[in-house]
């Protein structure tokens, strides 16, 4: 590109859409911005890159700017077809997403990973392993910091770790990772991308840029994800908790790749087969990207997880807190419902994503749930779903602080309260991390205001104990 010569509207001023507009105005292009959201932030990341040479573009006059402009820099959060890129289609222009604008300009190796469910935790170990090999390491993207926002601490000896999501795919046609890893492909945003073969479709461009010198590190385990093997050039690496297949895979106790025993399983600090596997996968990319044993097994050893992923966030009255609001589709809520030991009130509900919950509600029934909190936009949609698959001990409740308060005011004493919501946030909040982040705030409200005494929880011995 040309930055000099071609004007760009960058629509949605997010994380990713500030960093592309701050990434081509300081390379010399003429840049329009928009925001259909009119809040705080926006405002305020509006009137600085005013400052810095954009030029802001009122709704009025947005899609008169369209013959203008050369490329459009869509936000992640702005469907394909939305009217502004199918005007932009129209006219014959250009639309790329952030990312796609990175990759570009990318001139170090990357790892590159999606799937439905652990993509972050994925990445995070990966970019543990490879700082621990003292490689100079980002996790992006999805993840983390832009891309754009990264290409300054970056040499041609770094190594990109970069967390794609399906949203990001739409836009994203440059990418060629060394290494592409695809966790798992199971129901989400169908809201947005209206059935399951265009979310596979999407999922599968990862690989779609792969030749025969790079590798795709596919879950063997995964039904859709196998087929994958047929759809790369690439070298295909499996990994499996059921399987010792040509890659990474769990035998006799132990984590193992291509026949080499690692470390056990019980000194991996997570818990949960999801955990298990996610580990593998990044057993798998570090090693083909010549990582040695020592930095893999003293990496994933030390790990402790990612934020608002089955993260405890303390322990009030006798009840844990564990914020999980980084599920946000149902096979993620059920992962978690899974793994956490011990009863728990369950905590659901946010804006829909067009998914069915009665999954969900079968494994609650053969779980340690013993109560389910429904609040949020889709609560009667969640709640219809329990009430079909006979799971009765729910509270319906709207107001997402009320519902936390309830949760508590519901666990006896040895329980957790676990939010897991199996939805998205946007209907209250404008993040997964906001929504976790205020669930820990509530936790810190709950304790100023006082524990009363409450009950045992079953097979608990009751006693007295003190405020907190």
């Amino acid at each position: 590109m040309l930055f000099e010569r071609q004007t760009f509207l960058v629509a949605g001023l997010s994380r990713s859409g500030i960093s592309a507009a701050e990434y081509l105005v300081f390379r010399g292009a003429r840049v329009f911005i928009y925001d259909d959201v009119q809040d705080e932030n926006v405002l305020s990341a509006s009137a600085k890159l005013a400052e810095a040479g954009c030029v802001i573009v009122g709704k009025d006059e947005l899609y008169d700017k369209v013959p203008e402009c050369d490329i459009l820099v869509l936000s992640p959060g702005i469907p394909v077809d939305h009217p502004l890129p199918v005007a932009f289609r129209k006219h014959g222009k250009s639309i790329i997403g952030e990312t796609e604008l990175g990759a570009l300009a990318l001139r170090c190796p990357v790892v590159a990973v999606t799937g439905t469910n652990g993509k972050t935790t994925t990445v995070t170990m990966l970019e543990s392993i490879f700082r621990r090999a003292g490689k100079n390491a980002i996790a992006c993207a999805n993840v983390g910091k832009p891309l754009t926002s990264c290409l300054g601490e970056l040499d041609e000896k770094s190594i990109v770790v970069a967390e794609i999501s399906s949203f990001q795919l739409e836009t994203l046609y440059s990418l060629r990772p060394h290494v592409a890893v695809v966790l798992n492909v199971t129901e989400d945003h169908l809201n947005r991308h209206y059935n399951m073969e265009n979310y596979i479709y999407l999922k599968a461009r990862i690989l779609k840029n792969c030749a025969e010198s790079e590798y795709a590190v596919l879950n063997y385990d995964d039904p859709v994800v196998r087929e994958f093997a047929e759809k790369t050039k690439a070298n295909v690496v499996w990994f499996s908790l059921k399987e010792k297949v040509e890659g990474g895979y769990i035998e006799d106790g132990n984590f193992c790749y291509r026949g080499e025993s690692l470390f056990p399983v019980r000194e991996f600090p997570l818990d949960g087969e999801h955990n298990y596997a996610n580990a593998l996968a990044a057993i798998c990319a570090a090693k083909i990207m010549g990582m040695g044993n020592a930095s893999v097994t003293a990496a994933l050893k030390s790990f402790r997880g990612v934020k608002h992923r089955l993260q405890k966030v303390g322990e009030l009255g006798g009840v844990t807190f564990i914020d999980d609001s980084k599920a946000t589709n149902v096979d993620s809520a059920i992962k978690a419902v899974r793994s956490v030991k011990g009863e728990s009130v369950l905590l659901l509900g946010g804006r829909d994503k067009g998914y069915a919950y009665e999954p969900l509600f079968e494994t609650i029934k053969n779980s340690g749930v013993v109560h389910a909190v429904i609040y949020g936009e889709n609560a009667f949609r969640i709640l219809n779903a329990a009430l079909k698959q006979g799971f009765t001990a729910v509270t319906l409740c709207r107001p997402f602080d009320m519902a936390v308060r309830i949760a508590y005011l519901t666990a006896k004493r040895g329980q957790n309260v676990l939010l897991s919501p199996a939805s998205a946030s946007f209907d209250a909040f404008r993040s997964y991390e906001e929504r976790g982040d205020r669930f820990a705030e509530m936790l810190t409200i709950l304790a100023k205001e006082g524990t009363r005494e409450r009950p045992a929880a079953a097979g608990e011995i009751s006693d007295t104990y003190e405020n907190e």
